[in-house]
């Protein structure tokens, strides 16, 4: 697939890892398995210990059954995390579309790139993890606090237009909205998923789950 990826509605995932090495890539350490919807910027993220086949996968069974909309397809990079016939077998299983990006141009992944960076390194940093305990706390903030906050009350824009006028580049973007309005508006949710998210955002504070976080 090219980095022109327009839809429709929510489904469409690009899915990407990202090491917790820190300066030593020797032996096993934690990887973060992140995804992230085209349409509403709804993003989860699971960590594992090392980036095997069966744990990447398992990974992304994990946040398909937490996602408040059906997965459609999934478009990673190149890695041998994704391509291989383990993730294929799981595709076909469950009837989901499998593309991946051109080697080298990572335009192409550019949405979650942008999630690596604003999920992932702004929270765990760039420091080495190699514990099953550490793995397990960042999986509690993950899919808990962190993903609350993120997908229920963290604004962002999206690129609507870009043009060109003579040496200017000139981009338009729409209004800042959270990833759980951009679902709402898109009405492709699962409707129960939908009901319980509403009754839980109006319970929670984010000041307190911004605070949580930090600690």
């Amino acid at each position: 697939r090219t980095d022109n990826f327009d839809v429709d509605k929510p489904g469409y995932e690009e899915i990407d890892t990202v090491s917790h090495s820190g300066a030593c890539a020797d032996g096993d350490f934690a990887f973060t398995v992140n995804q992230t919807d085209i349409k509403s910027t709804w993003t989860e993220s699971r960590a594992v210990l090392g980036k095997g086949e069966t744990g990447v996968v398992n990974a992304l069974d994990e946040m398909r059954t937490a996602s408040p909309f059906a997965i459609l397809a999934y478009d990673p990079d190149n890695g041998s995390e994704f391509i291989n016939w383990h993730l294929v077998k799981y595709c076909t299983q469950n009837k989901l579309t499998l593309t991946r990006s051109r080697p080298y141009k990572k335009d192409d992944q550019a949405h979650i790139e942008q999630k690596n960076w604003t999920h992932v390194r702004k929270l765990i940093g760039y420091g080495r993890y190699d514990t099953q305990s550490a793995v397990d706390a960042m999986n509690d903030l993950y899919g808990n606090e962190h993903r609350l906050f993120m997908n229920l009350f963290m604004p962002s824009v999206k690129l609507l237009q870009r043009k060109r006028i003579g040496s200017k580049l000139v981009r338009k973007y729409d209004a800042p909205q959270t990833p759980w309005q951009r679902l709402l508006v898109s009405g492709q949710g699962d409707p129960q998923k939908i009901k319980d998210l509403k009754i839980l955002r109006d319970s929670l504070n984010p000041l307190l789950l911004s605070k949580c976080i930090d600690a």
